[in-house]
Formats: C-alpha cells, sequence, structure tokens
C-alpha cells in the first residue's frame, strides 16, 4: 500500500496513518536538502545591493562561525533571510518557524525579531522609525538581538569580504536539522518565548 484509502481524515485506519508516518519521516529526513535548494535560489534576489541574499547570508555565517558562536547560531545567521523570497513583508517569522523546532528559544526569537532590530540602521532614512525595537526593551534577549544584527547582518553586504562557501555549511546544517527538539504538539497555542 502506498496510500491511503481514505478521502477524509476521520475514516483513516491505524494502517493508514503508519504508512503517513512513514512516508512524512522519510519527507521530514528531506528537509536539509530542501533548505539547501532554497538557500542556492536567493542567489540572484537581492536587487540593488553588491552582494546576492546567498552572499548576504554566507557573509553572516561565516562571520558567526568565525566569532566562534554555537552551531545554532551559525545556522540563524545563514537561514535569517530564508523567508524573503515567500514572506518579503514578514521574512523573520518565516525564518524563524524554519528554525524553530531544532534551535533554542532565544536563537528563534532572536531571529523572529530580527527585522525590527535591523530597521535601526536604515528606517530613519525611510520616515520610519528607527527605534522600533525599543518596544522590545526590558526582552531578556534584546540586547542579542541588538548583537546578533550589529554583527551578522547589518554588516554583511561587503562583496569584498572573504565569506565561505555553502558546502562548508552543509555538514552543520544537516546535524542541526537531523533531529527536531519541538513539535506542533509540544507548543502550546498563543505560546510565543
Amino acid at each position: 500500500m502506498s496510500q491511503v484509502a481514505f478521502t477524509r481524515m476521520t475514516d483513516g485506519s491505524a494502517e493508514d496513518y503508519a504508512l503517513l508516518a512513514r512516508l512524512e519521516q522519510a519527507y521530514c529526513e528531506r528537509l536539509p536538502d530542501r533548505l539547501l535548494a532554497a538557500l542556492r535560489q536567493l542567489d540572484d534576489s537581492l536587487a540593488g545591493y553588491q552582494v546576492s541574499r546567498l552572499e548576504h547570508c554566507l557573509q553572516a555565517a561565516t562571520r558567526a562561525q568565525r566569532a566562534g558562536e554555537p552551531e545554532e547560531v551559525v545556522m540563524a545567521a545563514l537561514l535569517h533571510d530564508i523567508g524573503d523570497s515567500l514572506a518579503p513583508y514578514s521574512h523573520s517569522e518565516m525564518a524563524a518557524a524554519v528554525l524553530r523546532p531544532f534551535v533554542s528559544d532565544r536563537v528563534y526569537w532572536i531571529v523572529k525579531h530580527h527585522g525590527v532590530f535591523q530597521m535601526y540602521y536604515y528606517a530613519h532614512h525611510l520616515g520610519r522609525d528607527r527605534n522600533a525595537r525599543d518596544r522590545f526593551a526590558g526582552h531578556p534577549w534584546y540586547d542579542d538581538a541588538v548583537r546578533f544584527c550589529e554583527q551578522y547582518d547589518q554588516n554583511c553586504f561587503d562583496p569584498n569580504y572573504d565569506w565561505m562557501p555553502l558546502t562548508q555549511f552543509e555538514p552543520m546544517l544537516r546535524r542541526l536539522f537531523a533531529k527536531p527538539r519541538l513539535l506542533d504538539a509540544d507548543s502550546a497555542p498563543g505560546v510565543d518565548p
């Protein structure tokens, strides 16, 4: 049997759901391949900058790696803008959602909010509030988000920086995404660390 017999979930059998569980596991095991492909697609999509989105992400990850950051921070730097192509108005949340099952609550929070923290560097030039991040003042990870943007985002648009290639990060990405520490069923609705 390679397909379930039901057309409504309520009619599924134990055998149907065992099959789906096996197929879903195989699909989940290919997540690193899909993430690498999504990163490669960013190679031509940063119009106006001197680097592509992929090069920006590689610079960020390289800087984090060279600074001795833990793997989850290096991967956050690599994937922080992965949502740009599909969620340009909420890319931070999309990237954070991809990372959430595999990283600490702290790293998830930093990536989820990095967009508003990054505004500090440019929003005032567009008539917007560069201090919008201050609505999070007092949050335990506020300073961490400031530091992440300062060291691994705002400064990663340099075409002369010697960033590492994506292949260098692939083993780390495969390790991080090998086993989630959190599943949908583990998080309560409405809870946002």
